[in-house]
């Protein structure tokens, strides 16, 4: 797909259907997700471009194929039952073309697979949030469409409904070898759903991949921020080594990972999660820096705690692990960071 939208939007984006059932479209809110999905789902019309699937053309400059003549299933945030009809009854909307029993054959294998025979007569306004996600789901996949879309489907779920859904999702699109594009500005949702990603910001693609080699692997600091990198060290490099670099940062020096061929200033990106706090600094040579406590933060299950290195740093770990530390604010501690969980990026 390659699409303007409006004076100052345009995107490219492809899909490898074969080797990446599941693809994840990612990015803060505002950056075009949506748009570049109703383009595909032929619910917006772009103002110039080309989207093709399989090598058909929808649109482009000749051609105009309207959305309910495109191969597609399509489930927005909220579902959108039709509340006058039952669940069977909206899993069977859009099988008009199917002969009766044909239609009857198909709702019933999608009640089945999706879990709903329990719910089989009951209304959408007496479902749960995710029973009704369930049910737009089997409606969408019912009509055994060669592309799935999804706009944040989960988004309006509390967490057991979300993860329960999240899970059977992958498992039913496996099942059914089904190419599905999922939106989503959750990087959880991402990684747990997603076998590619592409990370979309003011409607252009700025990086794209297996989505554990794009999280873990930013290719600039710009993208590491949108993928929710806690810190963005600012350094410069001083050696390049094996698969690395030594770099100047706080006035201490650090090991990361880099790619080959990086010099000068950049940003040294670095997960909460990799950072582990010592009472003292080992000696050694060990890698991270001598801070400060500066602020703890209770999330629940976990404790996030910032720093003062000589730059601000994050680190997060379980509640357990805190409280044995000991620590408190204005406490000296030793910073450690995994020199392979660290990865030096340019500014950009």
């Amino acid at each position: 797909m390659r699409a303007a939208h409006g004076p100052r939007r345009s995107a490219e984006l492809s899909l490898d259907a074969g080797a990446f059932p599941i693809a994840v479209l990612f990015g803060p809110s505002g950056a075009g997700k949506s748009t570049l999905l109703r383009c595909l789902a032929g619910l917006d019309r772009p103002s110039a471009g080309v989207v093709s699937w399989r090598g058909r053309p929808w649109f482009d400059a000749t051609t105009w194929v309207p959305p309910q003549r495109r191969d597609v299933g399509f489930v927005a945030q909220h579902g959108a039952l039709f509340p006058h009809l039952d669940v069977a009854a909206n899993v069977a909307f859009g099988l008009d073309a199917l002969s009766p029993s044909e239609r009857s054959r198909r709702v019933d294998e999608c009640v089945a697979r999706f879990e709903l025979g329990a719910l089989r007569h009951r209304a959408p306004s007496t479902l749960s949030g995710g029973e009704r996600q369930r049910v737009a789901l089997a409606r969408a996949i019912a009509r055994r469409p060669s592309l799935l879309l999804l706009d944040e489907p989960f988004s309006a779920l509390d967490h057991p409904a979300r993860s329960a859904l999240r899970a059977d999702l992958r498992r039913w699109v496996r099942e059914l070898s089904l190419p599905t594009l999922l939106v989503t500005h959750d990087p959880s949702e991402a990684m747990a759903i997603g076998d590619s990603l592409a990370v979309l910001d003011a409607g252009r693609v700025r990086q794209s991949g297996p989505v554990g080699e794009v999280f873990e692997r930013p290719l600039d600091a710009a993208t590491a921020r949108i993928l929710g990198v806690d810190t963005l060290v600012p350094a410069a490099v001083l050696r390049a080594t094996e698969g690395g670099a030594v770099l100047l940062a706080g006035g201490r020096e650090l090991a990361a990972s880099a790619p080959v061929g990086i010099t000068g200033e950049v940003r040294v990106c670095v997960r909460a999660e990799d950072v582990a706090l010592l009472a003292r600094d080992p000696g050694g040579g060990r890698n991270g820096a001598p801070g400060r406590v500066l602020r703890v933060d209770d999330e629940g299950a976990f404790t996030v705690v910032a720093l003062d290195c000589g730059y601000p740093l994050l680190a997060r770990m379980p509640r357990r692990v805190f409280r044995e530390l000991g620590l408190g604010e204005g406490d000296a501690v030793f910073a450690a960071i995994d020199e392979g969980a660290a990865w030096v990026v340019a500014e950009g």
